[in-house]
């Protein structure tokens, strides 16, 4: 058949190509293989993941909302099947895989290790019990993390007497301030609250600190001795219970340093207050959350230029956003809706200031490891298709789409020999460049395309015309199914075989060892990376150390 050819944007395609006789449709199995693919949730043929990465992408990403394939409810139950598994064959090396995760802030959500951890402690042998005890104060670092574990172990059908001792030490290894400062920030969640968790624990000390604490938590009496040993945070918190003027008020935060949340409802919103918690030092986490918050009630403003420049300050602190662990979603997230000028459901108003816009772009980067450049020629890949589209990051409003630009950026702006590209069932143009700010690239993200899904495209691009790639890196929910584009008005059929095959292909058209790495951005079973070939790599998406992963892979460090 004689093929035409046809230019769609920058990319060369031909009419009338067909699969080369060594590919197989992507609906296929590809002989031989059989054993090591799965039928995707989209029609199409994946290579299954092992159990321990399918652990990894739940523990990054998470179940909630589910994907635009597959309900929330069954993308829970397959990866608790598969987390119990897991710990079935090594339940110690579960616990230590949710402590390297969750300890270096690597995942959005810390809901999924403590999930795990808790089916850990109530379903593992003995070993993996022990384990799960002492990584407990690692994993919860706070009382919030700590609600949420024990809400988890309820639903897993209650205590036992290594958890009892394990809760009391939760309490008890910290230093009498620090857990002051636990139980008056975090004081309940989830229907559980420190008196309940003190109730069921019993930690027994004869430090009168710590009973005074207790005391306090438990809502008993306190005689005049019990008082002067609370923390000067409690007792910062119980004068502003009872304080019935803003300025009262603002004193006893610079005062006692107290936190939002330490300050009654009424006077949480007021703006002088809000200042007051900045000037004092609010929490980074704190302050990336209630950005709306202070511009709509006039904190941040451009009348308030000395403020905007002092919180943009704060957010670059590149010190304190690795100390706070502060997750790259987080300020993707905080970008977003600062950007727009209104809250997720449009309740408020305000003018972003351009400061702060870039200093949440800037913040976004840094949230990320530091990452040298390879020099390496990458090609990166962004899947645009419908369920990219329809599947949200992390429970979040933010769709997998817009993450895998966010992502791909933070490797773009680095490597000066990465190029940029988005497919579904066709070649999308991209129109971004390495000076794109965040929030521009989240607006632009909006308005793609959709279609059906060919992840297979980016290595035949690359074959096709004749681009010299070291590393290929693909952004996708690996949901691939070789769908086909006919036009637009051109014409064209573009058919190709599965994504391994077509890199294999790549291979040995261009004489270049080329590698693959696919960052799935769902929590699925299946991945286009194939298992078998050490050129090949599956990370889970949004997992923050992502970059360096890649740099590391494509110098052949792993």
């Amino acid at each position: 058949m004689a093929r035409t050819k046809v230019t769609f944007g920058s990319v060369k395609l031909y009419s009338g190509a067909v699969a080369t006789p060594q590919m197989t449709p992507q609906t296929e199995f590809i002989p031989g293989r059989e054993e090591d693919q799965i039928a995707n949730n989209a029609g199409g043929v994946s290579f299954a993941l092992d159990k321990w990465n399918v652990l990894d992408r739940f523990l990054m990403l998470g179940s909630e909302g589910g994907t635009y394939y597959v309900s929330e409810n069954k993308l829970t139950k397959d990866n608790v099947k598969n987390v119990r598994a897991c710990i079935k064959e090594n339940g110690p090396r579960v616990v230590a895989r949710v402590i390297e995760v969750s300890d270096a802030g690597r995942a959005f959500k810390n809901d999924p290790a403590l999930f795990v951890l808790a089916l850990c402690a109530k379903e593992g042998d003995e070993s993996t019990r022990k384990a799960a005890y002492f990584a407990l104060p690692k994993v919860a670092r706070i009382g919030t993390h700590l609600f949420h574990f024990l809400a988890f172990v309820n639903e897993l059908g209650g205590w036992g007497r290594g958890l009892k001792r394990a809760v009391a030490n939760w309490y008890l290894d910290k230093e009498p301030d620090k857990l002051g400062y636990q139980v008056a920030k975090y004081q309940q969640r989830d229907g559980w609250s420190h008196g309940d968790a003190l109730r069921l624990s019993h930690p027994k000390t004869a430090d009168k600190r710590y009973n005074a604490i207790f005391k306090w938590v438990l809502g008993r009496e306190l005689g005049k001795r019990n008082v002067s040993s609370l923390p000067n945070i409690i007792i910062g918190m119980d004068k502003a219970k009872n304080a019935s003027e803003v300025g009262e008020v603002i004193k006893l935060i610079s005062e006692y340093r107290l936190d939002r949340e330490m300050v009654p409802t009424e006077f949480q919103t007021k703006p002088e207050v809000q200042l007051a918690m900045l000037e004092k030092g609010m929490p980074m986490t704190a302050l990336i959350r209630n950005l709306g918050n202070l511009a709509r009630s006039g904190v941040l403003a451009p009348n308030n230029l000395e403020v905007v420049n002092k919180v943009a300050d704060q957010l670059t602190n590149e010190t304190a956003l690795k100390a706070a662990r502060i997750h790259p979603i987080s300020v993707l997230l905080a970008s977003t809706v600062y950007a727009q000028g209104h809250g997720v459901r449009g309740a408020g108003t305000w003018t972003s200031m351009a400061a702060i816009k870039d200093a949440l772009d800037e913040a976004f980067y840094m949230s990320f490891a530091n990452v040298e450049p390879t020099g390496k020629r990458m090609l990166l890949g962004l899947d645009v298709s419908s369920s990219m589209h329809g599947s949200a990051i992390a429970g979040t409003f933010l769709s997998a789409a817009i993450g895998t630009a966010a992502m791909a950026m933070v490797t773009f702006k680095t490597e000066k020999n990465a190029q940029l590209m988005a497919f579904a069932d066709r070649f999308v143009p991209l129109d971004l460049s390495r000076r794109t700010r965040l929030d521009d690239v989240v607006k632009y993200m909006y308005g793609m395309g959709f279609g059906g899904t060919n992840c297979a495209l980016p290595m035949a691009y690359a074959t096709q015309n004749q681009i010299p790639v070291d590393l290929f890196v693909v952004y996708t929910d690996s949901e691939t199914w070789g769908a086909v584009h006919s036009g637009y008005g051109f014409g064209y059929r573009y058919d190709t075989g599965h994504p391994a095959q077509e890199l294999q292909k790549y291979r040995k058209v261009m004489g270049i060892p080329a590698k693959l790495v696919v960052v799935g951005m769902t929590a699925t079973e299946c991945s286009i990376a194939d298992p078998k070939d050490p050129g090949m790599l599956d990370v889970a998406g949004f997992d923050a150390s992502v970059p360096e992963l890649l740099r590391g892979f494509a110098l052949g460090e792993f």
